[in-house]
């Protein structure tokens, strides 16, 4: 993890993030946090992971997400070399 990440304010919201219990509680705490096209920016990051971890190409990646080559290279750039938080939640939700 990177240590100028790590604050009170930052440590706060993994906590309340951690609170959640369904998957409606997360949609309604993530519409009040973010904005939609955050939310969906994320979201389009994590299939991204998916799909690369899965091995698909990066044009494929881009014509079934339209995730721009330079977002598809930042995420694989997290898997290769990141502090394992997409492997983390692709092996859980694999699991």
């Amino acid at each position: 993890m990177n240590p100028k990440l790590k604050t009170q304010e930052t440590d706060r919201l993994c906590q309340a993030l951690l609170t959640l219990k369904t998957t409606d509680e997360c949609y309604a705490f993530l519409e009040d946090i973010l904005t939609i096209s955050e939310i969906q920016s994320i979201a389009q990051r994590l299939a991204v992971a998916r799909m690369l971890d899965e091995g698909q190409t990066y044009d494929d990646i881009e014509k079934l997400t339209g995730a721009s080559s330079a977002t598809i290279s930042r995420v694989k750039r997290c898997l290769t070399f990141g502090a394992d938080g997409y492997r983390l939640v692709l092996d859980r939700l694999n699991a």
